[in-house]
């Protein structure tokens, strides 16, 4: 069978009204170029299907199936392929300008949990009033949090200044045991 056809997207026995097809019977041997008419005969004395598989072909491909059974089987394929697929989330970490050290620590214990996971972190320092004046302290902070989180994460996009805030993007590393 055609891998990537849409479920959906099937035309099956009386949907099909074209003069001549290409038909595949089931055990998947060509019969070659029959009329549309014959093809659901023959599908109909099997009792099983004509479903058109290659609908933008010349002249369209036709093959006698278990429509039921094929449907069954392709919803399970997507749900094996939905089951092994990995999405990679953007955890935020907000820390202020003047963080105690504690507060530091378990920012850093939250964002080594996210990396481990295998999320991305987004830490983010937002600066208010006077604190726009001092932004090398929000640097140092960066620099001392990303030196705790060395071990499992890296630097994807280093610190820097967005308007009233400084975000740093930290990926987890290869070998830091995702999953």
């Amino acid at each position: 069978m055609k891998e990537g056809i849409s479920i959906t997207d099937l035309m099956i026995n009386e949907q099909i009204r074209d003069k001549e097809v290409r038909l595949i019977d089931v055990d998947g041997s060509q019969l070659g170029i029959v009329p549309g008419r014959d093809a659901q005969r023959m599908a109909d004395e099997k009792r099983l299907d004509l479903v058109k598989i290659s609908p933008t072909a010349k002249p369209p491909v036709c093959k006698i199936m278990d429509y039921s059974k094929f449907r069954f089987e392709q919803s399970k394929k997507e749900k094996e392929a939905r089951k092994k697929q990995r999405t990679i989330a953007v955890k935020e970490v907000r820390l202020s300008p003047n963080i105690d050290t504690h507060d530091v620590e378990v920012k850093v214990k939250r964002a080594i949990t996210f990396l481990k996971d295998g999320d991305k972190v987004k830490v983010t320092i937002r600066f208010r009033g006077r604190e726009l004046g001092r932004t090398e302290i929000g640097y140092t902070i960066m620099n001392d949090f990303l030196a705790r989180v060395s071990d499992v994460g890296q630097v994807d996009k280093p610190p820097k200044m967005e308007a009233r805030s400084m975000a740093m993007f930290l990926s987890p590393k290869p070998n830091a045991g995702s999953q």
